[in-house]
């Protein structure tokens, strides 16, 4: 049976309006796409909360006979609590602390004691620490005019970090909110993700691809928030043994920061300053300088430790893309660097082993 060709009319008359259904659902994507960035930020983090504190709903749903929305709901409350009562006191004692120096410094009260002749002989640095030791410990006020430019910029920088500190953790609370509320449906929106899988790679790939990026946040979740315990508890016992004053509130300050994944030298680096100044350089102060340091840069360790456990990719693929996601994307990085790797992994060696194998060559038999 012959078939009559398409005219070249009609041809481009479908091409043309293919072209512009194209270009309308181009134009609706930017659209929707522009209004939703704002909340980017906000949805990725509820997302990945939600999925990181939904095994605890699911042990918990057998007890309250299958409630989602109440079992959410206590498990958002109970995670504000366990944020906030450490962060107002952390906030309450660093408050405290500085009405006390501003006391202290316009008292005239504040002495910096002398350095130790030992000093000098620091390898590198000695000379230039004992002369502006030296210096601070007899005329502060002039080193302070002397370095006034660097202080203020470090005052602003200081300021800065403070106020997005406030920003991020104001947006992680609301994104706790959200995530209750997806925990709450966590079953639908697990059919959800396997359906938008599926679509995207195929049906036999949907559920592996959602289980993938399932256990991936996870495992990198668990693994901040590990990671930001451990060291927590080795410089908090520093500090307990040296008698640091508050030393429990900067135990907590260590994990609120890692836990967002900013450097423990941010509070360890001071410590070690008003450690040295007020006690001045012995054989103690030194042990517990090196000590807190070190254990202020235990993560660098750690992280290939624990990261990627409990994932069915290789340990280094998750390392990689996390490391690599903070560095390109921040916080939100962390968690979709791995995320995005360890699919493209996956659906990589998919593909290269997803090949037809030679046929087998049979040899004729000589008679």
């Amino acid at each position: 049976m012959l078939t009559t060709p398409t005219p070249p009319r009609a041809l481009s008359r479908e091409l043309l309006d293919a072209l512009i259904r194209a270009g309308l659902i181009a134009v609706l994507a930017v659209l929707c796409f522009r209004i939703f960035v704002p909340f980017l930020n906000l949805m990725v983090w509820a997302l990945i909360l939600a999925i990181t504190l939904y095994p605890l709903q699911a042990r918990l749903r057998s007890r309250f006979a299958s409630k989602d929305g109440l079992i959410a709901t206590l498990i958002i409350l109970v995670a504000f609590a366990v944020i906030l009562v450490p962060t107002y006191l952390l906030g309450v004692a660093v408050a405290d602390s500085m009405d006390r120096a501003v006391t202290v410094f316009r008292s005239g009260s504040f002495r910096i004691p002398p350095p130790a002749e030992s000093v000098t002989h620091w390898p590198l640095v000695g000379q230039r620490v004992y002369d502006l030791w030296q210096q601070a410990s007899t005329n502060l006020a002039g080193l302070a005019q002397r370095f006034a430019p660097q202080i203020k910029e470090a005052g602003i920088a200081l300021l800065g970090t403070v106020t997005g500190l406030g920003a991020g953790l104001l947006i992680f609370f609301v994104a706790l909110i959200v995530a209750g509320i997806l925990m709450a449906h966590g079953e639908k929106g697990h059919t959800s993700a396997v359906q938008i899988a599926s679509r995207i790679s195929g049906p036999e790939n949907g559920l592996q691809i959602t289980d993938l990026c399932t256990s991936t946040i996870r495992a990198v979740a668990q693994g901040v928030v590990g990671i930001a315990f451990i060291q927590m508890l080795l410089i908090g016992v520093g500090f307990i043994v040296m008698d640091i004053p508050g030393a429990g509130l900067l135990a907590l300050a260590v994990l609120l920061i890692g836990i967002m994944q900013l450097p423990a030298t941010l509070i360890t680096v001071p410590v070690i300053i008003f450690v040295i100044v007020t006690e001045g350089v012995s054989t103690g102060t030194i042990i517990f300088s090196v000590y807190v340091f070190v254990a202020g840069l235990a993560d660098n360790v750690l992280k290939p430790l624990l990261l990627g456990r409990g994932v069915a990719v290789p340990m280094p693929v998750v390392l990689i893309g996390a490391l690599g996601g903070m560095v390109t994307g921040g916080v939100i990085g962390l968690f979709i660097g791995p995320v995005m790797l360890a699919v493209g992994y996956q659906l990589f060696w998919r593909w290269v082993k997803d090949q037809p194998q030679p046929e087998p060559v049979y040899e004729e038999k000589q008679p």
